[in-house]
């Protein structure tokens, strides 16, 4: 459906207005508290009635309750569906009762029981409520219905079932437009990645955004993620302030320290949300890039070198904004990457992963090259890697292996210096350097990598060096312990490297 729209709010939003054109059958405005969903809806009524659409704006406080048992008494079809409902969700039927001067009371008849009782007096506010937005939804008067929180006083399984009867409406009256406002993940219901282009995301002190399009390759990635997304993970539609993680140790751990450090971000709302995979982080990154949310991802160090998530950081426009200021700055380091790079020829992260994985390759077949005697912390690293070169074909295009050099390679440094060809030795400096401008331009689009590997290499309680990482949840459960017992001050000094990421990620872009 296409409606030209354009909304100005000066004190939600400054001199930016809200446009949008191409409307989905359902569409969701969530986001914050205090970031203008309703007032938005509204002015979306006005020029959705002056373009021609007749629009009921549906509020729980304020919806005209009369008006509703008028059309449930008087309309039949509305009636018998709604009895439909009652029956099969509630053994439960209504009936009218007239008085003379053409009042009418509903009663509703509990069949389980053989008893009936006052609609209006005897009933709860979930049935109420039910009955109300079912009454509104099954109208066929409107063009546009606008639900302000439909979730009040339902039980998050009337919301499901609402949500899905929105759907069936919506098949059957194809040029009927539904508004949602809602703080509930249970109404994000997005089976198909085009119901993405319905969503509306407000934001506190700044415009509303939404995607406008999907590519072939949005659409193939979107569909195959969005059977994963669950409704814990919907929680960033409502909170400007959320930082997604790997997996469940991580999310506890850094939860944790958020609220043991009695740090100002746990109670501003910060979530972090586990999302079950490294290539996860990717997508929910791409999701909040389209969305144009501030989503945050604190993520392992094997992320830089394979999956979805360095493809989306290498493509986002805030590294590549990132990389043009910096490339004044790092002309001369830039010379030493690439000596063949023109004066006018752009530098990409991709470029700088692949030319520190190109650092990393000879770095490791000179240590596996080693076979003499080596101090205790060096041969760990040797043995790991040989390890990994054992085990896998082309070890040097596994991202662990690469991960493991940069872990050894940082953690090292001028101990290698005598074990190494004197070539490959003065690479470590520059694998360092770009190592940390990787990190930098990766945090431009609010993405941050853990220097140390993951975030089991900042435990105090155990001392791991390098990845892969056996017996994370007994790990986790001994560091645990160790949070519950310290305070804040201890946690502050103990985890300080950690803590400095979390913050970082934590901290709001201005504006």
């Amino acid at each position: 459906m296409n409606i030209q729209t354009l909304v100005r709010l000066p004190f939600l939003w400054g001199r930016t207005a809200f446009k949008k054109e191409h409307w989905s059958q359902i569409n969701l405005i969530v986001g914050p508290n205090g970031s203008g969903k309703t007032l938005l809806a509204q002015e979306l009524a006005v020029q959705f009635q002056a373009a021609g659409l007749k629009v009921s704006f549906l509020r729980s406080e304020k919806t005209d309750e009369e008006k509703l048992l008028h059309t449930l008494k008087d309309n039949a079809v509305v009636r018998e569906k709604i009895e439909t409902v009652l029956s099969g969700m509630f053994g439960k039927s209504i009936r009218f009762e007239e008085h003379e001067d053409g009042s009418f009371v509903p009663f509703v008849i509990n069949k389980a029981r053989g008893v009936e009782y006052n609609l209006r007096e005897g009933e709860c506010h979930g049935l109420k409520e039910i009955l109300k937005l079912l009454v509104a939804l099954y109208s066929t008067e409107e063009d546009c219905l606008i639900f302000d929180e439909p979730e009040l006083h339902l039980h998050p399984q009337f919301q499901m079932f609402f949500i899905s009867e929105i759907r069936k409406v919506s098949k059957e009256f194809q040029k009927k437009m539904i508004i949602i406002i809602t703080h509930s993940p249970f109404f994000i219901d997005l089976p198909t990645p085009e119901d993405l282009i319905g969503v509306i995301v407000c934001h506190v002190n700044r415009v509303p955004t939404h995607i406008d399009k999907l590519t072939k390759e949005d659409r193939l990635l979107f569909s195959r993620f969005l059977p994963r997304f669950n409704t814990y993970h919907k929680q960033f539609f409502f909170s400007d302030n959320q930082i997604f993680v790997e997996g469940y140790t991580d999310q506890q751990m850094l939860s944790g320290l958020l609220k043991l450090t009695d740090s100002w971000y746990a109670s501003v709302g910060t979530g972090i949300i586990d999302v079950g995979g490294k290539d996860e982080l990717g997508v929910f990154c791409k999701v909040c890039s389209l969305l144009g949310t501030d989503g945050r991802i604190i993520a392992d160090l094997d992320s830089l070198f394979r999956g979805k998530l360095r493809d989306v950081v290498c493509e986002d426009s805030r590294t590549v904004m990132w990389l043009e200021k910096q490339r004044e700055k790092q002309d001369e380091f830039y010379n030493q990457l690439f000596p063949d790079l023109g004066r006018e020829e752009s530098v990409t992260l991709d470029h700088l992963i692949v030319r520190l994985e190109q650092y990393l390759t000879d770095f490791g077949n000179a240590l596996l090259c080693i076979h003499e005697s080596v101090p205790q912390e060096l041969a760990l690293l040797i043995e790991k890697l040989k390890n990994l070169y054992d085990k896998y074909a082309n070890v040097e295009d596994l991202d662990t292996y690469k991960a493991v050099l940069l872990q050894g390679i940082n953690g090292l440094g001028a101990q290698l210096y005598d074990f190494v060809p004197k070539k490959i030795g003065a690479t470590v400096p520059m694998i360092k350097n770009l190592s940390s401008l990787i990190f930098a331009a990766a945090a431009a689009a609010r993405v941050y990598i853990l220097p140390k590997g993951c975030i089991e290499h900042y435990y105090v309680e155990n001392h791991i060096q390098y990845m892969p990482i056996a017996g994370k949840d007994r790990l986790f459960h001994t560091e645990k312990e160790h949070l519950l017992k310290s305070s804040p001050h201890e946690l502050r000094i103990q985890y300080r490297e950690l803590i400095e990421i979390l913050e970082q990620a934590c901290a709001r872009e201005p504006g």
